[in-house]
């Protein structure tokens, strides 16, 4: 069994040509309802894996995983909330699917909107479903399905201005105290975000996952150049390294024979998460840890680089 926690993804290890590839896909299913486990699949025009998956697979088929991850997560302190906030556009519902049914069925005390947007009604991944948890919920879950295809211009595409009529209509108020989950495309959640913040809430309330195909953005190079020693704790293993710029943490651990969770390789998953425990961690981008989070010691080894000296890292 794998042990997951509603809002991650499974990222699974594909061999071609003898060469690693990885892929993750979010689970639509949740742990605490019993459920059988479940990744929704998004067929991509030129995606390889997708459809190798989709036409392809078969039941019986073993796949190699390095197991769940992700940030994408409800909060620990879940008895603080009791507004939550979802805004995702096409598959970007999947791991907001996982989360709207773990909430709506253990925290009956918490109420939830839904701003969804897709193309079409024909094309809205869990259209039924999320219907049927809305009259099941009625007075606990409201949606607002926005199809860019409907004549109705309100009801077509997000705006700046619309998610704040929406906002308002269900009574978030500014400065509210619900907590925001982002998913969707890169330009998707770029609007949002800004959006959000327009309208005062707080960088701190807002969780973002991204569905996106982009190349890694450009690296910044790191206030300190220099060659620093490493030393990763991993349960009761220890591995050593001197890594320099222009090689990350997760980069030189590779190539020094360590097997370190990672996906995306660009600082935006989260698979990569360790904890910082001496020393400093410069990271070249950062787009799931809060600011919080990185107080606390938290760093991605894919965009960290030692900062004014040796470090020690746990796994």
């Amino acid at each position: 069994m794998i042990d997951y926690l509603p809002g991650q993804f499974l990222t699974l290890v594909f061999l071609r040509s003898g060469i690693e590839e990885r892929r993750s896909y979010s689970f639509s299913s949740s742990p605490g309802l019993n459920e059988p486990l479940a990744i929704t699949i998004k067929r991509v025009a030129n995606g390889e894996y997708s459809r190798r998956m989709i036409d392809h697979y078969e039941t019986g088929d073993e796949l190699i995983t390095i197991g769940a991850a992700g940030m994408f997560t409800l909060p620990a302190q879940m008895m603080q909330v009791k507004q939550l906030v979802f805004l995702a556009a096409g598959s970007g519902i999947t791991p907001v699917f996982s989360l709207i049914k773990t909430v709506l069925y253990l925290y009956p005390y918490v109420k939830i909107l839904l701003i969804y947007s897709n193309r079409s009604r024909d094309e809205t991944i869990f259209l039924h479903a999320l219907e049927r948890l809305s009259d099941e919920f009625a007075g606990r879950f409201a949606i607002d399905f926005l199809f860019s295809n409907s004549s109705d211009i309100n009801h077509a595409r997000l705006s700046n201005y619309w998610l704040e009529v929406l906002l308002k209509k269900h009574g978030i108020a500014h400065q509210s105290n619900a907590l925001f989950y982002l998913c969707g495309p890169f330009d998707y959640m770029l609007m949002v975000n800004i959006a959000l913040l327009s309208y005062g809430i707080l960088p701190a309330a807002i969780r973002k996952e991204h569905f996106s195909s982009m190349k890694p953005p450009p690296r910044e190079e790191p206030p300190d150049r220099e060659p620093h020693q490493v030393k990763l704790i991993m349960g009761n293993q220890e591995h050593h390294f001197i890594t320099q710029y222009p090689l990350s943490i997760l980069q030189k651990a590779k190539l020094s024979g360590v097997d370190l969770p990672y996906s995306c390789e660009a600082g935006r998953c989260g698979t990569c998460v360790a904890r910082c425990v001496q020393g400093a961690v410069w990271m070249s981008n950062n787009e799931v840890l809060l600011d919080e989070e990185i107080k606390k010691g938290l760093i991605l080894t894919c965009t960290g680089y030692p900062a004014s000296g040796d470090v020690v890292i746990e796994i």
